[in-house]
């Protein structure tokens, strides 16, 4: 009875540790391009699918860089996040 009992927790632990997260999970801190909405002005030359990068201090002082996607209707779509608390990545 015990096996079963910790084969069951441990069954639920690693699902709970590889369940996979939404696409779009990112969501906008202060500091992003896209916080309070998409920007007014969209990107006419940028390609669509290509990638942007900003760099900005997070509200607790870190580093962050986030990058960006072009998507078809020349909006912008947050798609990483990188946090590092002693400076960029070169």
């Amino acid at each position: 009875m015990k096996f079963m009992v910790v084969t069951a927790f441990s069954a639920l632990f690693l699902t709970a540790c590889v369940a996979p997260t939404p696409y779009n999970s990112l969501e906008p801190i202060p500091g992003s391009i896209t916080y309070n909405g998409q920007p007014r002005t969209k990107l006419k030359k940028a390609p669509v699918g290509s990638t942007l990068h900003n760099n900005f201090y997070g509200p607790f002082g870190e580093r962050i860089e986030e990058t960006y996607m072009v998507m078809p209707d020349r909006s912008l779509k947050l798609v990483a996040r990188y946090r590092e608390p002693w400076g960029f990545r070169d």
